[in-house]
């Protein structure tokens, strides 16, 4: 069964980094795009695109946060990484890791990013 875990939350100053990583494990089957979402408070039905990544590298970004995150990811690890730099308080939501195997979507259990003002 695909698992994905999730680490790298907290709470931060604003002005701070932060960096999430997204393990995925138990797939027989090749990783394609994996990305990053977030669950912003009083919005707990929507999941905003932050960023994805695609087997080959390739990248795009929400408007947002454009220059200040950076998405990676280590294909022999079956990893994906995101920088989080310059955060604001309206960075703080729930980050979701997501990745797409076999026109599937498999999702890890969320982490808390909290940025003080």
């Amino acid at each position: 069964q695909v698992q994905l875990v999730e680490s790298g939350g907290g709470l931060v100053q604003a002005g701070g980094s932060l960096r999430l990583s997204c393990a995925a494990s138990g797939s027989h089957f090749s990783i394609g795009a994996m990305g990053w979402y977030r669950q912003v408070p009083g919005r707990e039905r929507v999941r905003g695109l932050v960023a994805t990544i695609s087997s080959d590298g390739s990248t795009t970004y929400a408007g947002s946060v454009k220059g200040r995150f950076t998405i990676s990811r280590d294909n022999a690890k079956n990893t994906v990484y995101l920088q989080m730099n310059s955060l604001k308080p309206e960075d703080t939501a729930v980050y979701y890791c997501n990745a797409k195997i076999v026109s599937r979507d498999y999702w890890g259990q969320g982490t808390q990013v909290t940025v003080s003002s």
